[in-house]
């Protein structure tokens, strides 16, 4: 999982991925859609696929890539983790919140009914 979070820490390696997300492509199209060098790619590439995250097949001269699930997915059981931790402490600050709201109905309701009585008094 390390070397998943140390390759998509780089932003053109993350944007790569990006662009793999929504299928397999060719490097020559990475390398219009990114405004990068062939090199550049090209090394990103291989630092994303020595990461496991890409796949690489050959089509006669073009070389395709594509993404692979696998690091990505350890990585959302990674995170899962802390999601539920964030839900369980959602869940818990809506408990006090509700709990403040209803306090605070119910002093405003007993300042209503002493001000009545207040007034009836007179």
């Amino acid at each position: 999982m390390m070397a998943t979070l140390r390759a998509l820490a780089e932003p053109n390696r993350f944007q790569i991925v990006e662009l793999l997300r929504d299928g397999p492509r060719p490097v020559g199209e990475m390398v219009r859609r990114l405004g990068l060098r062939q090199p550049q790619v090209s090394k990103h590439l291989r630092v994303l696929s020595a990461a496991g995250l890409v796949n690489m097949r050959v089509d006669a001269q073009r070389r395709i890539y594509t993404l692979r699930p696998a690091p990505l997915q350890e990585l959302e059981l990674w995170l899962e983790r802390f999601r539920r931790l964030w839900e369980e402490n959602f869940q818990r600050l809506d408990a006090v919140l509700e709990e403040l709201k209803t306090g605070e109905l119910r002093g405003r309701e007993l300042r209503t009914k002493m001000k009545k009585r207040a007034r009836t008094k007179r």
